[in-house]
């Protein structure tokens, strides 16, 4: 199935208009708030589903690559924790693992060739989102529900902002465009294609730290809580 699943990209003064309401979509989301309904983090984590998928970012991320790297950390650094916290049971699963795997697949998908096929192609597109969320997921699941001692998670933190961090100094860095699925419709934004790009970029490269420095703060936290009550 080929097309764009935001729909086209829209105009500056279309975008207030611009709402997804895919009837699966919403009703995937209303099912997952009424599983989650007891639960504060999980409601967060739809609300902030919601925002990615349902409100007009949706569609200026067809639109702009700035605006889609806004989208994947909205998945992979605030839904994703949001999630995670919903799966209560410890583990005692190694941080490597599913670091590597968030890892990669957030690389993977941001090489030109992937990210072009899943913006043209709407089977793909949700392949990228539902892996992105998913391994995302898990990495947070081991970082703040794991037994390893919270020095390896905190610097697994680090390390999981720093490999973000280092695909969008590329991405920043790059002297030319390289997604051909946002050649054009920057555009309409004002922007070249290039300086969308530079802006995604910088998205990823400095504002993205903040959730990962509240995660840390949290994980903090709740040690030094685990600490004052004698858990381990």
């Amino acid at each position: 199935m080929n097309g764009i699943y935001c729909g086209l990209p829209p105009l500056p003064k279309e975008i207030w208009t611009s709402w997804n309401l895919d009837g699966w979509l919403l009703a995937s989301l209303v099912v997952l708030a009424v599983l989650l309904r007891r639960d504060r983090a999980g409601l967060a984590a739809v609300f902030v589903l919601s925002v990615a998928f349902i409100s007009p970012l949706c569609a200026l991320s067809s639109a702009l690559f700035s605006a889609r790297a806004v989208h994947h950390v909205l998945l992979v650094a605030v839904a994703a924790p949001l999630l995670s916290l919903v799966l209560r049971r410890r583990t005692g699963m190694s941080l490597a693992p599913p670091f590597v795997v968030s890892t990669v697949t957030l690389w993977l998908w941001h090489l030109p060739g992937a990210y072009d096929l899943a913006l043209s192609n709407i089977p793909v597109y949700w392949i990228m989102q539902l892996t992105l969320l998913g391994s995302a997921t898990w990495f947070w699941h081991t970082v703040l529900a794991g037994q390893a001692s919270p020095v390896e998670r905190f610097a697994y933190i680090v390390a999981s902002f720093a490999q973000m961090g280092m695909l969008g100094a590329i991405l920043t860095l790059m002297p030319q465009p390289v997604y051909a699925a946002h050649s054009t419709a920057p555009f309409l934004w004002g922007l070249t294609p290039l300086e969308d790009q530079q802006l995604a970029g910088l998205v990823m490269w400095v504002p993205a730290g903040l959730p990962y420095a509240v995660a840390a703060v949290f994980l903090a936290r709740r040690s030094w809580a685990n600490l004052k009550d004698g858990v381990a």
